[in-house]
This record gives C-alpha cells, structure tokens and sequence, in this order.
C-alpha cells in the first residue's frame, strides 16, 4: 500500500477541486444524516414547524418504500460529482464475466473498509460505469435499514439506488421486482470494518451464511466481488481486544448494529488518501431455487462462495498491486 502511495496518477480535474468534492462527500456520508435530524427539530420549534411536521406525516405514509425498491434516480446516480470522486483516487470497476440480464444476483462484496467508498461509487453511482459493462442489469447496494428512518436524508439515500438489507428488501428485490436485479451485500458488515488496516486484507466471512441462504430460497446466482485498495483509503485508530475504547465500540454496535470508527485520512482529518480502488465482479456461481433450503445446501454453497472468492483475490492481486505471496485471511 505505500508503493501505491507513491505511484499516484495525476488527477485528470482540478486538483483543488477533486479534493473539495471528495472530502465534502466524506463529510456528508458521516454528518449529513445527523444534520437532518438536527434541521428538523430546528424547525419544529420555529413558526415553520407545519413544513416539518407535514413531512413526517407523509414519511410515516412512505414508511415501507425503501423495502419496496426505494426510489432511484438516474439524475443523481450520474451527478458529475461521482467521476471527480472516482478520478480522485482513482477508482475502476472490473468485469470478469457477463451476468444475465434474465437473471437475478446476490453480489457479495469484500472488503468492509471503514466507508466501503468503493463498493458505493462502483453501485451506487454510474461513475465506474456498472450499466456499461452489464447491461441490463440493475445495481442496488443495500445498507443499514436504520438510514431510511432518517428524516430528509432517506431520499438522499434511495436516490441512489439504495435499499435496506433486510429481509422484506431483499424478497421485494429478488421475486417481485422482476429480472436483472444484482443485489449487493457487504457482507463482513460492523464487524469487518474495525478489521480495516492498511496492507491488510481481511474478510469476515466464516460465520456469514445469511445471504446464502436467500440466494438459495430466490434461486438468485452468487457473485463474488472484491474492492482492492479500500482498507487503504483511511488510517484507523485499532484499540486493544478488553481497553475502553474496545468496550465502547463493542456495545454501540450491539445497540445500532454498526461500530464507530476513529479513523483519520491525508489531510484535514477526513480527507481520504488518494490510493487506487479497483473493484473486480467475479463469476457468478449458479444457485438452485429451494423455498426451504437444509443447513447442508447453505453449507455446501456458502464453501463454494469463500472458495471462489479466494480465487477471484489470487487471480487479481498482482494486477492490483499486491505482491504474490500476499494471501486472503477469512475469519
């Protein structure tokens, strides 16, 4: 990860302009949500309290749409702002084989990293151009259900394409949505972002069946994918397994199912560093529909998944800047 450092591309915008944008991003992802709260209390105890208050109302009536495929925008998955982002560090999605458009796939995406930036630019926008290289196939990065209960900030985020990951979102996606759905899971979650080093690769994975077994009860194909580059984005603060800090982080995630990071990027605390991302979609492994699939079969495929997803890391990391003897640790 330092011989990437030092073999930075020059940026191909302003260099003072990429850098605004990409840090405003960071800033958003992290405070934008807590904002919205706090701009709503605001105005709830202004004389435009009507203008908030109507807008809950009408959020309590929308409650179930982000399970129900959300809201995506074109406009904003094309926003210019995303292929500054994308030149910035820079970022580059990978095709290793065609996915069907007649079918529908549960893309496993590896690492966590402290943001996932890559995993959002390469689905999420069509900065990378995910629409180019599959045609016909939708992109959906699903994420935490609890940021669509937050006021103002849910549009932000189904704009995007986004969904929650869970189970009702999931069927919606994988049965009555039709074809041509590429659900993408981070798989490693909470507990893979605080395993998020420089140089190292690491995936929770050992224990992670879940998303097998849907994939078997939808009969949606497994994809691997893997963001080379994204644990280098940040440096994180590790604390040691018992100190307080450990403790802290442990119970946050056990109350909202996420772990605070502190992590720090090049410049100005939360300017990340420019590193190149480079995420590769592997092929996918066909999948029998089973309505009420045995511990057996979730098993069986769950091995075949780790099996292709340590190949698909063997086959790219020296493309990608590692060294050969650099190998994937699953947990």
């Amino acid at each position: 990860w330092k011989k990437s450092l030092s073999l930075q591309p020059p940026l191909n915008c302003d260099q003072s302009t990429c850098r605004v944008l990409v840090l405003s991003g960071t800033v958003a992802f992290l405070l934008l949500g807590p904002f919205c709260i706090g701009l709503m209390v605001y105005l709830l105890l202004t004389s435009l309290w009507p203008l908030p208050a109507l807008y809950l109302i009408w959020q309590l009536t929308d409650w179930h749409t982000p399970e129900r495929g959300g809201r995506r925008s074109s406009f904003v998955r094309n926003w210019k702002v995303w292929n500054h982002v994308r030149d910035y560090f820079p970022m580059k999605l990978v095709k290793t084989s065609e996915l069907n458009p007649n079918k529908n796939y549960i893309l496993g995406c590896h690492p966590h990293g402290v943001l996932s930036i890559g995993a959002f630019a390469s689905f999420s926008t069509e900065a990378c151009g995910f629409m180019d290289l599959f045609p016909g196939v939708r992109s959906c990065l699903c994420v935490l259900g609890g940021l669509f209960k937050i006021p103002l900030y849910r549009e932000y985020v189904m704009a995007t394409g986004c969904c929650p990951v869970s189970k009702p979102s999931l069927k919606h996606l994988l049965s009555t949505s039709g074809q041509g759905n590429a659900v993408v899971i981070v798989i490693g979650g909470a507990a893979e972002s605080l395993l998020s080093l420089p140089g190292v690769n690491t995936v929770v994975m050992k224990q992670r069946k879940g998303f097998v077994r849907v994939a078997l009860e939808f009969g949606a194909d497994l994809v691997p994918v893997y963001s080379f580059g994204e644990n280098n984005i940040f440096r994180q603060v590790i604390f040691s397994e018992g100190s307080v800090g450990w403790r802290f982080q442990q119970l946050f995630k056990k109350i909202m199912s996420f772990s605070p990071c502190l992590f720090v990027g090049e410049r100005w605390f939360w300017m990340p560093y420019r590193c190149p991302v480079t995420t590769v979609v592997g092929s996918p492994i066909p999948v029998p529909k089973r309505p009420s699939p045995t511990q057996e079969e979730v098993d069986h495929y769950h091995g075949l998944y780790m099996e292709s997803l340590v190949k698909l890391f063997n086959e790219h990391k020296a493309s990608c800047g590692l060294s050969d003897s650099h190998e994937l640790r699953i947990v």
